[in-house]
């Protein structure tokens, strides 16, 4: 196939890059800047990627060509650096994606499969106990209501037979490797990353504070699975996904940590409670749901958070 990853320069488009050139395929990466080939790529695999900086609100036609096969919109502003710059967050998360849908419509086949990342962002409390992708979204923060606003633009093309959409609503995923990022939910990695590397790591949260996490293993596994998904498994109109993550808390977290890195590691994390603005957003998201639709389409769940510690854990020995 041929693919496009858009925010390749990210993490997740990182992740998917080096697993779709590996598996055959022909990726072109693109972000604000000209994204990396994934280091692990042997070079006799290079010529299957291309690399390209652009601007999506300006320049998405330079990205698309006819004979793209999927494209995973991946590009955006985290939950708080949506809420520090509403400008920003809006351009980015809301305007140029609607211009590159825009321009999917006008250069692409109609058949071509638009796989978005969305978030557990885009629900606010009160909430029922499950929620589902029936729950009616109420966003309690900018990130979340451009996300939503850009999933309602996901179904409308799809229902008009303009391309193939799928929505993933993605659960915070841990551990990311890397820098810290501008989300929210930045520290679920940091309070594991940073320790098992022998730095210091701030938690704003208390012990009992529950969250919704999924391993970049299985969010791995979970997007590559879209790809083989018939466009009639959803409906036209409603192309969201829930994607499987599982429940945990604070105290859990630190115990998995404690369980890989030992007690030093469990001693580099620092207690900072969280800026208003940042406690307002997290206590906002829901921590359970009810994910039988993705099950049922086949995509996957973790069994428990340790194993995302003892993956990431591995990764540093690598």
């Amino acid at each position: 196939m041929k693919i496009l990853i858009t925010g390749a320069g990210g993490f997740v488009g990182q992740l998917l890059a080096e697993r779709l050139l590996i598996d055959g395929h022909t990726v072109t990466l693109t972000d604000i800047f000209e994204p990396p080939i994934p280091p692990k790529i042997p070079t006799k695999l290079h010529s299957a990627a291309t690399t390209i900086a652009a601007d999506l609100s300006t320049s998405s036609e330079a990205v698309l060509s006819p004979d793209l096969d999927a494209i995973f919109v991946f590009h955006g502003i985290m939950s708080a650096g949506s809420e520090a710059d509403l400008a920003l967050g809006y351009r980015v998360n809301l305007f140029s994606t609607a211009a590159l849908l825009d321009a999917i419509r006008r250069t692409c086949r109609h058949d071509v499969r638009v796989i978005y990342s969305s978030s557990t962002a885009i629900f606010g409390q009160p909430l029922p106990a499950l929620p589902s992708e029936a729950t009616l979204p109420t966003p309690q923060g900018s990130y979340g209501a451009q996300k939503a606003m850009v999933e309602l633009l996901i179904n409308d093309y799809t229902r008009r037979g303009l391309f193939n959409g799928f929505t993933l609503r993605f659960p915070t995923i841990s551990v990311r490797p890397g820098a810290p990022t501008q989300a929210a939910s930045s520290w679920m990695s940091g309070i594991i990353r940073e320790p098992l590397q022998g730095r210091e790591s701030v938690l704003p949260c208390d012990d009992d504070f529950k969250v919704w996490l999924c391993s970049p293993r299985t969010l791995l596994a979970n997007l590559v699975h879209t790809l083989s998904l018939p466009q009639d498994c959803l409906p036209p109109y409603i192309r969201q996904i829930q994607l499987p993550g599982i429940t945990t808390d604070v105290r859990a977290m630190l115990a998995a940590l404690r369980e890989v890195g030992g007690d030093a590691a469990l001693g580099l994390v620092r207690r900072e409670p969280a800026a208003p603005e940042i406690k307002a957003i997290l206590d906002s998201w829901p921590t359970t749901f009810d994910v039988s639709r993705a099950l049922g389409l086949g995509f996957q769940s973790d069994q428990d958070f340790v194993g995302a510690v003892r993956d990431f854990a591995d990764s540093l020995k690598q």
